[in-house]
């Protein structure tokens, strides 16, 4: 059986999280809790799997291992730490990533 890691966010993810369902409701406020919903589901699967996740093509520039878990548009970026998975960002994949957006553990 897989080792079972724990999921910590950051500030700075939950805000995204917020901002995202903000956004998405303005139009479907329906669709915003479904998308937040599955997108939490997604997420909490990481306690089981995160190494499934690719190193993001940005760790070489960053000098940090960061990896990323696609759901639809967006792009949860988070890092592994002993048995802790730090959530630093949730952003859109055409957003750019630098070491400014992610912010301290």
């Amino acid at each position: 059986m897989p080792r079972k890691y724990r999921v910590r966010f950051t500030r700075s993810a939950t805000e995204d999280i917020e901002a995202i369902y903000d956004r998405i409701h303005r139009d479907r406020p329906r669709a915003a809790l479904a998308f937040v919903e599955e997108l939490e589901r997604q997420i909490d699967s990481l306690e089981r799997l995160p190494l499934r996740c690719p190193i993001i093509p940005e760790s070489d520039e960053l000098g940090v291992p960061y990896r990323h878990l696609i759901y639809r548009e967006y792009r949860t970026i988070f890092r592994v730490v002993g048995s802790t998975i730090y959530i630093l960002r949730v952003i859109h994949g055409a957003r750019l990533l630098d070491v400014d957006i992610l912010g301290p553990l």
